[in-house]
Order: structure tokens, then sequence, then C-alpha cells
């Protein structure tokens, strides 16, 4: 097995090889004058198992080029197989039409990654769960839940019991899967949050679904880019009643003023996975907590070397 690291999250390429025990394979990953990429292999890959660990995050477009760029390497090189670890897949928002003459660039990146040569697809927690059917080759969606809720349950049990009063919020109507299966987990109660978007970036919370009053309720989303969502959806909350209100992110995207904005929120918590490497204003945000998704990518990463079950991951 080869592990290649990209430049978009080498912190979480580091932790994965450390839970692996195996070192990252030695390569080198470059911009000409012009920014165009340049990726070298510094060692033998020839019939090898290789894994490139690189999420499409910020800077988005040379993510991916070098992700690309990654793979067709590895396929000149003879790798026996080429698995492509992208826990945060980018584009993927855009995963179907929303008005007339508008592209679908979820579709158009699968498509990418599959002509350069990648042979299987790794990636955590997908914007939908229909994008895996569109890959033309195996794709593996693995699930934050569980690592939530060992966390949530590390965090609020008390001697070994549950709150009683807590509630698991879907920020969204689209997110309402997500969420009632955490819920489930927890046995925990479910209620959801309609709001109006008028244009990208922006919402405005409509109304809530469910009781909250005197609630301690959770958050769940999988992207927090903008955290307007968010941020309303943690206003709602409170002014209904809720008596605490924290959040659960699979992929912080924190553009923009996304970090101050969730630092003046009635948010008393929001715990992010590592899937994107943490911006500087997001590590010294007293609110916002990483978990990291190191030991799961690394079990999944095993299981398919050794051609077993990654579902029952999660079974």
């Amino acid at each position: 097995m080869k592990l290649i690291a990209g430049n978009s999250n080498r912190p979480l390429s580091e932790a994965i090889a450390q839970n692996l025990g195996i070192p990252l394979a030695q390569s080198s990953i470059r911009h000409f004058a012009d920014m165009e990429v340049f990726v070298e292999i510094l060692e033998n890959v020839r019939g090898e198992d290789a894994f490139i660990i690189q999420p499409t995050s910020f800077p988005a477009n040379d993510s991916l080029m070098e992700l690309l760029i990654t793979v067709d390497t590895l396929r000149r090189a003879s790798a026996r197989r080429i698995t492509a670890v992208v826990p945060y897949y980018g584009y993927a928002r855009q995963d179907r039409k929303t008005g007339p003459r508008t592209p679908i660039t979820a579709k158009l990146v699968s498509n990418l990654i599959t002509v350069a040569g990648a042979n299987r697809m790794l990636t955590l927690d997908l914007h939908a769960g229909q994008i895996q059917g569109f890959f033309d080759i195996p794709v593996d969606n693995l699930y934050v839940a569980p690592v939530f809720v060992r966390h949530i349950r590390d965090t609020l049990a008390v001697h070994g019991k549950m709150p009683t009063n807590l509630t698991i919020v879907s920020p969204d109507v689209g997110g309402v899967v997500r969420a009632r299966a955490l819920a489930k987990r927890l046995e925990a109660d479910l209620a959801i949050i309609d709001k109006r978007r008028d244009r990208a970036g922006e919402s405005e919370v409509m109304n809530i679904i469910g009781d909250v009053k005197d609630r301690h309720c959770i958050l769940i989303d999988d992207i927090a880019d903008s955290a307007g969502t968010l941020c309303n959806a943690a206003v709602a909350l409170k002014d209904e009643g809720a008596s605490a209100v924290s959040a659960y992110i699979t992929h912080g995207v924190f553009s923009g003023g996304a970090v101050e904005r969730i630092d003046a929120s009635p948010l008393e918590s929001l715990v992010v996975t590592d899937s994107i490497a943490a911006t500087p204003a997001a590590s010294a945000s007293k609110k916002i907590k990483f978990l990291s998704i190191a030991p799961l990518l690394a079990e999944a990463i095993v299981r398919i070397s050794q051609e077993r079950s990654v579902s029952s991951l999660f079974g």
C-alpha cells in the first residue's frame, strides 16, 4: 500500500499514516511560475495499491487539479489500483440544475476523476447520496454519524445516561435524513427548521417544526460555508425557548466572515471534523472544536486494501 498526500490537508494525511503505521510516500507537488501544477512521485509505485488523500477544499480549483494530476501520475507509473480519498468532495452542492442554463458540477468532477484514471473513490458525508451514481467507478461514502454519536455521549452523558431533553435539529428540510439517523442512534427527539433562501449565500429562518422549548438542541449539517443558515437557526431556536444550542458539522468550509459569525451567535459550541484543514481563524475560535476522522478513514483504507467490507463499519 502507498499513501500519497496532496497539499490540501497535509495534517490529516499525516494522521491517517500514523493510524496505519506506514509512512507517506515521498512525492513533490509544486507549481510553475504560471501556477500550473507539477507532480512527481519520488519512489516506485509499480503494482502498488495507491491511495491519494486530497480533499478538494479551498483553493478548490488548485486542490482539484492536484488530485487529477496525481491520479494521472500514478496511472502512468503503473500503480495497480488508484483510490482517490477525498474527505470533502468539492463542487458537490451543484448536484442538479437549479435553473435554466446552469451546470451540474458534481457530475463534471466525477467524470474528471474517472477519466484521470482513478479506480475507486473514498469520501465522507457526500452532500447528496445520489452523487455516488454520478461515478462509473465504485464509491465508498463514509458516514461521520458514529463519530458524532460517541462524542455527544462522552460530552453529555451523566453516569451513562443521556439527558431526556435532547433534540436533534436539521437546519433545513434537505438534511432531515441525516438528522433523523443521528436522533435514532441517540434516542432523541427530532426538529426541523423550514427556511427560505432568497439568493445563494443568504438564508432566512421561517418556521420550526417540532417542540424545542426548554430542550438542549443540537444542529446537524454536512457543510458550514458562510454559516448563515447555522447561526440563523441557532437564533430561531433560542427565540423559541431552547435551553441550549450547539452544532455538529462534517465539513467546515468557513468562508468569508463565517468564524466571526459563529463566535457572535448563540451557539455554545460547534464541533467539526478535520476533513478540511483548519483556518487560523477557526483554530483560534473558542467555540469551534475539531474532531479527527483520521481513524475512520484509516480503517476504511485498510478494508479497501484487504478487500473487506466497508459498510459493516456502520452496521
